[in-house]
């Protein structure tokens, strides 16, 4: 994806762009002129196309992005923002739900990217894939969300320089942002009411920065939070 974006019709497949900094996402290319397309188990803004799918099944996640590419004629780009987290002490965390969560956050990342690969090497294409400020320092009871996140670092390196001339790669790693992500969670593990928490349209912002790179110019890595957010640096 080259050039800028305003006006331009990319075509920007967002994983998990019915909430949160996906949704985010989505009203941003949408915005700018661009054609979003979702990944999601619940269905995105209305009008937006989009294919029903369990990205922790990844052979699932595959075939949807196959899908939605050929549908629309190809891709631009890939932002891959699904994310879910389940805290606790490894020991308390059912194995099924710390794997799950890995499955989601990295597995699905990378099985969505690997679709989505030959359209955007048709295309000279852009992947921003979503990491965290808690893929580059780890916390407590959260064995499951760093393992991912922290692989979501490693894996996007390494994919930039495999990819390099010929799609561009994106890290991008947020902050908290002021969204669903910390509703379903027991008491002690959602920000307090003082807690600085980034409105996720700014955090999309950063994304849409990645996206509207010339060619031959890559943005590598962006870090966006609150300027108060504690798990940075």
């Amino acid at each position: 994806m080259t050039g800028d974006l305003p006006g331009a019709g990319p075509t920007v497949l967002v994983t998990g762009g019915s909430s949160g900094l996906g949704a985010a996402v989505v009203t941003a290319v949408a915005r700018a002129g661009g054609r979003p397309l979702v990944l999601d188990r619940h269905a995105p803004a209305d009008g937006v196309p989009w294919v029903e799918c369990d990205l922790a099944d990844t052979r699932s996640a595959e075939a949807a992005t196959r899908e939605l590419a050929e549908r629309s004629g190809g891709l631009d780009a890939v932002v891959t923002a699904a994310g879910i987290d389940v805290p606790g002490r490894l020991a308390d965390v059912p194995a099924e739900t710390w794997e799950r969560v890995v499955a989601v956050d990295l597995l699905a990342t990378v099985a969505v990217i690997r679709a989505a690969l030959p359209w955007l090497e048709a295309s000279r294409g852009t992947i921003v894939t979503i990491a965290s400020t808690l893929g580059v320092k780890a916390v407590s009871d959260a064995t499951a969300y760093c393992a991912a996140k922290f692989g979501v670092v490693g894996f996007t390196r390494a994919l930039a320089a495999e990819l390099a001339g010929s799609v561009g790669v994106t890290l991008l790693v947020p902050g908290g942002m002021r969204t669903a992500f910390f509703d379903d969670r027991d008491p002690q593990y959602r920000p307090g009411p003082d807690a600085v928490l980034n409105n996720p349209a700014d955090t999309a912002a950063a994304v849409m920065f990645a996206l509207s790179q010339p060619a031959g110019c890559a943005v590598r890595e962006l870090v966006v939070c609150a300027e108060r957010e504690t798990s940075y640096p």
